[in-house]
């Protein structure tokens, strides 16, 4: 299977290389800003480094010759991301796995959800995730979307608990660790219980008032 990974240079992106390239077989296409520079470690014979940007439509569309899945590691702008949906169908490839943010649907209850509206609710970044999540659900593909909870870094850390759209967000926090995992995890299934689904991702046993790190 050949996955090209947007955004490949951040931390989830580089984790999940790391995961693919240990777990898998998979050949993979890295693409990201400036990917021969910052990306210059991770080269192996089944990686292929990309240099673009995501609203670059011909080069996103050259970078998803023969690809089966891609996953967008960042949704923060809807511009950006109708451009990826656009080049997906150009390309014919119909699998995506796509990391939006937790609160897109109102769906954070309590204290948590209060909180969370305060640090991030009015930004036009969460604006702009909520027209790309729409762009996604609406796009004809084959989609998974990952509502992420708050992010930090904690090495063998990959536990994550899933919530289904429509029900309410559970959990404060989540590893990049465990992100990736999932995302491995859900390339690696071998059903179509990821398809068409939008999932809120989180840390078991972390349902506080705000993250641990705040």
């Amino acid at each position: 299977m050949n996955i090209l990974i947007l955004g490949a240079a951040g931390k989830i992106g580089r984790q999940l290389t790391d995961d693919l390239l240990a777990q898998t077989k998979n050949d993979l296409v890295l693409y990201a800003k400036n990917a021969h520079t910052r990306l210059k470690l991770k080269k192996s014979e089944r990686v292929k480094i990309v240099d673009g940007d995501f609203k670059d439509l011909d080069t996103l569309t050259s970078a998803m010759d023969g690809i089966e899945v891609v996953y967008i590691n960042d949704m923060g702008d809807d511009l950006s991301t109708n451009t990826i949906i656009e080049a997906m169908k150009k390309s014919d490839v119909k699998r995506v796995i796509a990391a939006s943010i937790l609160g897109i649907y109102d769906e954070v209850p309590g204290a948590f959800g209060q909180w969370n509206k305060r640090m991030i609710g009015n930004l036009p970044r969460m604006k702009a995730q909520i027209k790309s999540a729409l762009a996604i659900e609406g796009s004809g593909l084959d989609y998974t979307l990952l509502r992420l909870s708050w992010l930090y870094d904690e090495q063998g850390n990959k536990n994550y608990s899933l919530t289904q759209k429509g029900e309410l967000f559970k959990g404060t926090q989540v590893t990049r660790e465990a992100v990736a995992q999932l995302i491995t995890d859900i390339i690696t299934a071998k059903d179509e219980r990821y398809i068409k689904k939008s999932l809120g991702v989180s840390e078991p046993n972390t349902d506080w008032d705000k993250p641990s790190f705040y």
